[in-house]
């Protein structure tokens, strides 16, 4: 997206403008790749949500989307980033939240019932809690699903895998097993054709000789 030298100003004001206007809820704000984010303590989250909503130069009423972003090696794991639509003044807005893992975010599903969807998938997703949302449930996967999909530390093949079985006509849980040995990628193997030595190719001994066309 690519923003005019007015479109740009606009952001600027209204981040500075908001900053002015809730000194106590704004940690930090830039406009960046055409977007304006504002950076938020999790104790002020609820209070300067309702003031993006009701304030005459903002109306930030539509609720877009929740997500987060895992970063493991921070001691305030997660990003929690909240996306909102003014329609009135045609413009757009993005919230961040930096919690650590053990912390508890407030949910703002008294000022957008449809957050509770959002909050939802982010629990899911990522394991992060919010006080007050009433229907804190999985919502992407199984109720008895082992961990959150989208932390950085989670396995890509799971914990466990689902199958049906048929003697006890229902779906059954086990854990994940790699049977082939080849989904261990050996990175350091011989190439077929290849013109130059690499660390590893000594690997390939006769057979390797075979496969590059010796032994013909």
């Amino acid at each position: 997206m690519v923003l005019t030298h007015d479109r740009s100003e606009e952001l600027r004001e209204l981040g500075a403008l908001i900053e002015a206007k809730r000194p106590d809820c704004v940690l930090k704000w830039r406009v960046a790749h055409g977007e304006l984010t504002v950076d938020v303590a999790p104790a002020s989250l609820r209070g300067f949500t309702e003031f993006l909503q009701s304030d005459p130069a903002c109306r930030f009423t539509t609720l877009i989307d929740i997500t987060a972003v895992d970063w493991p090696e921070r001691e305030k794991r997660f990003d929690v980033v909240y996306h909102y639509l003014s329609m009135r003044q045609n413009q757009r807005i993005r919230v961040k939240c930096a919690i650590r893992e053990d912390e508890i975010l407030p949910s703002i599903t008294a000022l957008h019932p449809g957050a509770g969807w959002f909050e939802r998938e982010v629990y899911d997703m990522f394991g992060i809690l919010f006080g007050g949302n009433a229907d804190l449930r999985r919502i992407l996967t199984d109720y008895g699903f082992q961990g959150h999909p989208l932390r950085k530390d989670f396995p890509t093949t799971g914990y466990v895998e689902m199958r049906y079985d048929e003697t006890e006509k229902r779906v059954v849980y086990e854990p994940v097993k790699l049977k082939q040995a080849y989904r261990q990628f050996d990175f350091m193997s011989p190439w077929e054709g290849a013109k130059y030595i690499l660390p590893g190719d000594e690997k390939g001994g006769d057979a390797g000789g075979e496969a590059k066309g010796e032994g013909k």
